[in-house]
């Protein structure tokens, strides 16, 4: 029986990732050893370290003034690193989620923190809007995309201040003008890798302008003086990365990505307002996330939860359990999920209603 993965992270990747990976851990660049054992110093390793940036660079159109680095430490990591570098006084967050409320909590460690906005009461469901970002904060920060609440901000907002943002889930699944950020991070086992590498797009002429000290391996420029060689970089990872990109701009690159990822969504959320055993936890449209889609049961149909659980797991459907905050089911379409994989979905939820609505 086929297996369709939607788990939410670490997720699916392309079998071209895979398969490339999986030769480099056997005989990595014809040199007879395993990627895993080789040196991060060597030239086969430093190509691809290079590669993988200048692939990041053409995939977005990153313009020139901008770094890319492959860091450890995870996106929960950059929760504080952004502030250490860029905060003087005063930042600005919206809160729209778990890691949201993360990175506002760790921002306050470093000065005055100002929550904008949040839609924290109703339990994260929308994406506020309304709000004006004070023009003396150091800076504005967001998370796009919410994997546990299927919220999603799609558009490249203008921002009187630096913009920041955790892309963590939804990065290369959309065309990204950088032009409008000061930074962009995010975890790649979500959308790009597996776990255990850190993206940072960074502006180079937002650095060097707050008085405090900061340690070596937190600073930005540490790692862009080295070329994100400074220690030991996760190699593997990076690796990983690397053959997501090349499969990306294979693939027809972001563009063709953001439309198979629409229609994707397009059909999941449009069999979830059909069927009457289930319901969408995120009422506005404009606000549903296209990579991680999430309901709920019906009124009348919530004693069938964990029995239509079990019926789609029965069927190959693995991950799609909701998260304890929100309950339900949820579905995470990355850029590596075919499109056959949310038609056997679709497939099961409507034979299951077929059998109890």
């Amino acid at each position: 029986m086929k297996k369709h993965n939607f788990y939410a992270g670490p997720a699916i990747l392309p079998e071209f990732t895979i398969n490339n990976v999986a030769e480099a851990v056997k005989d990595f660049a014809g040199m007879g050893l395993s990627i895993m054992e080789v040196s991060h110093r060597s030239k086969e390793f430093t190509e691809v370290m290079e590669q993988a940036q200048q692939y990041f660079k053409e995939l977005l159109d990153i313009p020139e003034g901008y770094h890319v680095l492959f860091l450890g430490g995870g996106a929960s990591t950059q929760f504080t690193v952004v502030p250490m570098n860029l905060m003087q006084k005063k930042s600005a967050y919206l809160n729209t989620g778990a890691w949201a409320s993360k990175a506002v909590k760790e921002a306050a460690l470093y000065g005055e923190v100002v929550e904008m906005a949040s839609s924290k009461d109703a339990n994260f469901n929308y994406i506020p809007k309304g709000y004006q970002v004070p023009k003396d904060a150091d800076y504005f920060h967001i998370t796009t995309n919410n994997t546990i609440y299927g919220t999603e901000i799609k558009e490249d907002m203008d921002c009187p201040v630096p913009l920041v943002a955790d892309m963590s889930s939804d990065i290369l699944s959309r065309p990204v003008d950088v032009s409008k950020y000061a930074v962009i991070y995010g975890g790649a086992q979500k959308n790009l890798a597996p776990a255990g590498v850190t993206f940072v797009i960074v502006r180079e002429d937002v650095l060097g302008k707050v008085d405090r000290k900061i340690p070596t391996m937190f600073d930005y420029r540490t790692h862009i003086e080295k070329g994100s060689m400074f220690n030991t970089p996760p190699v593997l990872p990076v690796y990983a990365a690397l053959q997501t990109m090349i499969w990306v701009k294979n693939e027809g690159g972001v563009d063709a990505m953001q439309k198979r990822n629409a229609e994707k969504a397009s059909m999941l959320y449009a069999e979830i307002e059909r069927n009457k055993l289930f319901k969408t936890t995120v009422a506005d449209e404009l606000d549903r996330s296209v990579m991680n889609v999430c309901w709920v049961m019906s009124e009348g149909y919530e004693e069938f939860e964990k029995s239509f659980l079990e019926f789609a797991t029965s069927r190959g459907m693995i991950g799609i359990k909701g998260h304890r905050s929100v309950g339900g089911f949820r579905a995470s379409l990355y850029n590596a999920l075919p499109p056959e994989s949310v038609k056997a979905l679709i497939e099961v939820m409507r034979e299951f209603e077929s059998h109890n609505a």
